[in-house]
């Protein structure tokens, strides 16, 4: 065991940053934060550090690495009863890292798996759209899919990728969804909500998104929706704290729809519900 014995002189803050590991500038920090006391200045104006400032300093330090903060470094040095609070606090901050870090780690691993940018959406997209062979899914459908993954989560985001994974394996189904999707992008120049083409593109996708039902119960998916809504837990939960809510989406995704194109979807929404109802 070795004896240090406090030297006799002080040194300069370029030294004591040095030796301590640190910069002058957050050693001047410490001193406008009242964390460190300023120490007696030499005669030529500059600050001198003595060996019970050292010693503080590599305090600091340790207390810095553990992550604990400046604000609570006081508690932690000064008050007994506080250190308890400041620990706690530090170990929930910990534990949420901690948490982070495996997300990322777990997004990383898809990114391995699938590829970019199916990789970056949830693990629950990637599960559904993984077995689909390369090319199958187009640009715009992951981009469908990042949009519906930020409004409704990765649940909304998932069930959507069943459509997709139908769109992607039925020719027929996908040609008719483009056709719609053009002639209802073509509403977008017209203003007037009973232009005669909105009722009868409004049939025609109430037509549309029948067929793609009655093609996902063929193939299961519906199936795998409802298990997805049974599994659905806590361990997904965490990332609505990252969404809005679809009307304040809608507010502030840069598109607006013409009265025409707003009308056609109201007339199909309408369509699909009477065509679900059991009295139909």
């Amino acid at each position: 065991m070795y004896s240090f014995i406090a030297p006799p002189r002080k040194v300069k803050i370029g030294d004591a940053a040095a030796f301590a590991g640190t910069t002058p500038r957050a050693i001047r920090h410490y001193h406008q934060i009242g964390l460190l006391p300023e120490p007696e200045r030499g005669g030529d104006g500059r600050r001198r550090y003595g060996y019970d400032d050292v010693i503080r300093l590599l305090w600091i330090r340790k207390m810095a690495e553990v992550g604990i903060s400046l604000d609570d470094m006081r508690a932690a040095t000064d008050e007994a009863r506080g250190i308890e609070d400041v620990l706690s606090r530090l170990e929930e901050t910990l534990a949420a890292r901690e948490a982070e870090i495996e997300r990322q780690r777990a997004a990383v691993h898809r990114l391995q798996a699938v590829g970019n940018p199916l990789g970056l959406l949830s693990e629950l997209v990637t599960d559904r759209l993984g077995h689909l062979p390369p090319g199958a899914l187009r640009p715009s459908d992951l981009d469908a899919l990042l949009v519906t993954e930020r409004v409704f989560g990765p649940l909304g985001a998932a069930i959507q990728a069943g459509v997709l994974v139908v769109l992607a394996t039925h020719p027929d189904l996908r040609a008719e969804d483009d056709r719609l999707d053009a002639a209802e992008a073509a509403l977008d120049d017209c203003v007037d909500p009973h232009d005669p083409r909105v009722e009868e593109l409004a049939v025609r996708r109430c037509a549309h998104q029948r067929a793609l039902e009655q093609a996902i119960e063929a193939a299961g998916l519906d199936a795998a929706d409802e298990e997805l809504f049974e599994t659905y837990d806590a361990d997904l939960k965490g990332e609505e704290d990252t969404r809005m809510s679809a009307f304040e989406a809608i507010t502030k995704m840069p598109y607006d729809f013409s009265p025409a194109r707003m009308r056609c979807t109201e007339l199909t929404a309408q369509l699909l519900a009477a065509a679900n109802s059991p009295d139909h």
